[in-house]
């Protein structure tokens, strides 16, 4: 489990073949490797992914092939990623309880400077519009967010300086797909309430 806060923005250093898949290595300065082990859980761009090996401040993952039909942001290498490490039981929930489980690619439409802020729209895929909601928790790229405004499949948030310079959030333009996580309380009332019709 993570909680959508970035700790650290790192660089895909290396991005090989691997049956089918890839292997990153991926450097992480800030994100502190001294207290992760192989077999441990890092969000990379909202996408959990499994440690297989550590030298110093970089980190080796597997990425399957599904993985990457259903994600997006993991295959250039030189490029930049979201990091978070899993969450321990005493640590402090910023942001909301977040999977690491992608649900689907969306693409941003909008992304403005309105003066304090900036705003950012993004389409998502339409099967998931039922899950967002104005005020609710939503997780682009691995930053938890509040959504802000809803109309049909397309949703706009308000993104701070702070976040801006801590993320990759900066580098998104009109065109750009981002991977999106919708609120895990959404999708278990559905279930809830659909369940004695199946």
């Amino acid at each position: 489990m993570f909680s959508g806060i970035v700790a650290d923005v790192g660089l895909i250093k290396l991005a090989q073949d691997r049956e089918g898949g890839l292997r990153l290595t991926v450097n992480a300065e800030v994100l502190g490797m001294d207290d992760v082990q192989v077999g441990d859980s890092i969000a990379c761009n909202g996408v959990c992914l499994t440690v297989v090996k550590l030298d110093g401040n970089d980190f080796t993952v597997d990425v399957s092939r599904e993985t990457l039909n259903c994600t997006t942001g993991l295959e250039k290498q030189g490029g930049h990623v979201n990091l978070e490490k899993a969450l321990r039981l005493s640590d402090r929930l910023g942001g909301h309880m977040v999977s690491g489980h992608v649900d689907g690619v969306g693409e941003v439409i909008a992304f403005n400077d309105i003066g304090e802020s900036w705003r950012l729209v993004v389409r998502a895929p339409r099967e998931l519009a039922k899950y967002i909601a104005m005020k609710g928790s939503i997780t682009i790229n691995g930053v938890s967010l509040t959504v802000n405004q809803v109309s049909g499949a397309e949703f706009e948030v308000n993104l701070i300086p702070h976040t801006l310079d801590v993320t990759t959030l900066n580098e998104l333009k009109v065109g750009t797909r981002v991977n999106l996580e919708i609120d895990l309380i959404a999708r278990y009332v559905e279930r809830m309430m659909t369940a004695d019709k199946n």
